[in-house]
């Protein structure tokens, strides 16, 4: 007999991640093409000798660096496993079973995963058109039942970004004892008119928490860190949550590292924005109606066709990340690869 587990795990999915080829160029997970900065990688190789040594459970100094470095308390920030584990965490932290989480669909693929795996009850929202989230069809959303809302800007994986304006009418809408989750893991790369800004806005509010991460623009995406801010009352309950000692010494020294690299960290976003734009006005070019992108992605909505896209590239030794029925979406990477990519995506257009 085999032991008793939860009868409902078949109805969980598995997050998929991007997938990678032996030679191929990888565009598929929206990690950055250069490794951590210099400054960052050697913190990581004088941090490895004290490896032997449990980590700092509470990731105190961190925590304090990024307190000052946001011009926060300390007690309004916790740090995690990467800002998906915070996800995770809220969640535990805020629903009980039956609880309803709203967000944007498409939009990250791990919130109705944790959504589940807390017995709580994911509510997804279609997107605008233009692959923008859809706020006020979110807000009219609101139940007695719902306790989450995920607000990924920018999105992935269309790549949108909300203007301030139309969230803070938005949060405007929502009940206090609704939780606000602006998930902004891409927030480095954002340059907009009328920019969010996740943290000063979960400062302003009761119920609305920022989450960052040190994955995507600091290249830390294999060592795993991220951080939540936001009022008292919500971060406290997010760190009970926290899995002992998931947030590495290495990663612990390497994230401080990245608070301390600001004209570097600038830099390297500025040439991936640069790169965002011309793979854009190329593909615009090609007749694709690639959305104004925000992130370190683009995202071809090629609904039908996105599978036959998808094998396309990798026929052509470039592995992007393909949504099936939906679209594409393709990280931009250093000019080389972008332009192996392009000359795929001409072939394929071409083609048909």
């Amino acid at each position: 007999m085999a032991p008793d587990v939860r009868s409902d795990l078949d109805a969980i999915p598995a997050y998929v991640p991007g997938a990678s080829a032996p030679g191929a160029v990888k565009l598929a997970s929206n990690e950055t093409t250069a490794g951590p900065l210099p400054s960052v990688a050697a913190a990581i190789t004088d941090a490895a000798s004290a490896a032997n040594r449990y980590p700092d459970i509470t990731s105190r100094t961190l925590v304090e660096r990024l307190a000052d470095f946001l011009g926060v308390g300390a007690e309004n920030v916790t740090a995690g496993c990467g800002s998906v584990a915070l996800c995770q965490q809220l969640v535990q932290a805020v629903c009980a079973p039956g609880d309803e989480v709203i967000f944007g669909w498409r939009s990250f693929e791990a919130y109705p995963i944790i959504a589940r795996i807390a017995h709580a009850v994911p509510v997804s929202i279609p997107n605008r058109a233009d692959g923008s989230l859809d706020l006020d069809a979110v807000a009219e959303a609101v139940t007695d039942r719902t306790r989450l809302i995920f607000v990924c800007t920018p999105n992935n994986p269309t790549g949108p970004a909300v203007d301030r304006t139309e969230l803070v009418a938005f949060l405007d809408r929502i009940p206090e004892r609704v939780t606000v989750a602006l998930d902004e893991a891409y927030y480095e790369y954002v340059r907009s008119d009328d920019p969010v800004d996740g943290v000063a806005e979960a400062m302003a509010r009761p119920n609305v928490v920022s989450l960052r991460t040190f994955s995507k623009a600091y290249g830390l995406a294999g060592l795993r860190v991220g951080y939540l801010v936001g009022p008292v009352d919500l971060v406290v309950p997010v760190a009970k949550m926290v899995v002992p000692f998931s947030v590495s010494s290495l990663a612990q020294s390497a994230a401080i590292a990245c608070l301390e690299a600001g004209d570097e960290l600038r830099a390297r976003t500025d040439a991936v924005v640069a790169e965002r734009s011309r793979v854009r006005d190329a593909l615009l070019d090609m007749g694709h109606a690639v959305p104004d992108t925000q992130a370190n992605f683009v995202w071809l909505p090629l609904a039908g066709a996105a599978s036959d896209f998808d094998a396309h590239c990798r026929d052509h030794r470039v592995v992007t990340r393909c949504f099936a029925g939906d679209g594409v979406r393709v990280t931009i990477g250093d000019p080389d690869e972008n332009d192996r990519f392009l000359a795929a995506a001409r072939e394929f257009v071409t083609g048909m």
